[in-house]
């Protein structure tokens, strides 16, 4: 099959890191028989350098005639840290999100057994912990009104969501609910704010079309605290937009790096694939970023694709590399595996995932260097 992919990779590490989830894709395409055809386009900081916007309408045109959207990561200091500038990177992802209508936000966070003791959280607490997150992706706080007082000293931001924009999210996460441990908990902050009051009620009403599918509520303040204390405990959150953002950031501790973590971003018409990790910009150019995030979302790419089985495959030769700490330093400090070392591994692992060894050199494992022959 073939299958035409929009790559934007954005700012900082995010060409380093994208690289190595385009190898992890043509590897695949190599043993399963698929073409994947890549067209590059700009977005974000190096967009602005280029255009003058974030999200160029030839760049938009690219993604809405693809399959599907795999993007690497975006922000620039020199933006960060101006609080004055009127064009920002993130108004292009943000309007990328809204112009393809991609409303659902899905965050899986997993405790990697290889990887138990990477995470500050005590292995007990972390055990077994396996669950996604459902973030409402282009509505509430960050697209409401933004107001600002002529003299500047008094500001606010509207959070607004309709019943449409919490029924689609929420049929979703039901539905992802019915394949795993058949338990939803929505993430509110029904106790002060008419918006989650909102959700509470649309969300209670659609539960009673998913009869087989456990219920509960906690605030948002509570959640955060229990991702820490019990995070076993949860199997599908659902929950708006900045909430979200910030449930599914706290996530990444349990795990032991943000580098980990993928997303997808989708909605009825187009998806959006991406790791959750920012541009970290002081690693630039230095082969020191995790990739993993990137290609496990190449994973969700390729089951939003319908290829199942193919995303089963790059998951294994993840969870491979990580099993023989074919790892970048953050994961493990006395590495020196690089970005492009543990891509090309989690390639060659894809394309050999049946042989035990995946056919590398051991003994240059034990020195750093991966041989592949």
């Amino acid at each position: 099959m073939k299958f035409k992919i929009a790559l934007l990779s954005g700012d900082g590490i995010g060409p380093e890191v994208t690289e190595q989830a385009v190898k992890a894709l043509h590897a695949i395409g190599d043993l399963h028989g698929h073409t994947f055809e890549f067209e590059e386009a700009p977005v974000g900081a190096l967009a602005i350098e280029q255009t003058g916007n974030p999200l160029p309408d030839a760049t938009l045109e690219v993604c809405k005639n693809s399959d599907a959207v795999l993007f690497g990561a975006i922000g620039d200091p020199k933006y960060d840290n101006n609080p004055d500038a009127k064009v920002r990177p993130e108004q292009g992802l943000l309007k990328l999100r809204k112009e393809l209508g991609l409303y659902t936000n899905i965050r899986p966070v997993k405790a990697y057994p290889t990887l138990i003791d990477k995470s500050p959280l005590k292995k007990d607490i972390i055990e077994g912990t396996d669950m996604v997150i459902y973030r409402e992706l282009t509505g509430g706080i960050y697209f409401g009104e933004k107001k600002l007082s002529e003299d500047g000293t008094v500001a606010s931001d509207l959070c607004e969501y309709s019943e449409a924009e919490i029924e689609r999210i929420a049929h979703l996460a039901f539905k992802a609910a019915r394949a795993r441990k058949k338990k939803v908990t929505l993430v509110d902050k029904a106790n002060v704010l008419e918006s989650s009051r909102l959700w509470r009620r649309v969300v209670t009403t659609i539960s009673k079309s998913y009869e087989d599918i456990d219920l509960d509520f906690l605030f948002v303040d509570n959640a955060a605290m229990q991702m820490i204390l019990n995070p076993s405990q949860f199997d599908v959150i659902l929950t708006e937009n900045m909430f979200g953002d910030i449930i599914s950031d706290e996530g990444s501790v349990i795990g032991g790096s943000i580098g980990l973590l993928a997303s997808a971003s989708v909605g009825d018409k187009s998806a959006m694939f991406e790791p959750i990790h920012g541009s970290y910009p002081q690693a630039t150019g230095k082969d020191i970023a995790n990739p993993i995030a990137s290609i496990l979302s190449a994973a969700m790419l390729l089951t939003h694709l319908g290829l199942h089985e193919e995303a089963g495959v790059v998951n294994k030769a993840v969870e491979r590399a990580l099993e023989k700490q074919i790892v970048t330093s953050d994961l493990y400090k006395e590495s020196t595996y690089g970005t492009k070392s543990v891509g090309d591994y989690i390639a060659h692992a894809i394309v050999n995932i049946d042989e035990e060894t995946a056919r590398i050199n051991q003994e240059n494992i034990d020195f750093g260097r991966s041989t592949i022959i």
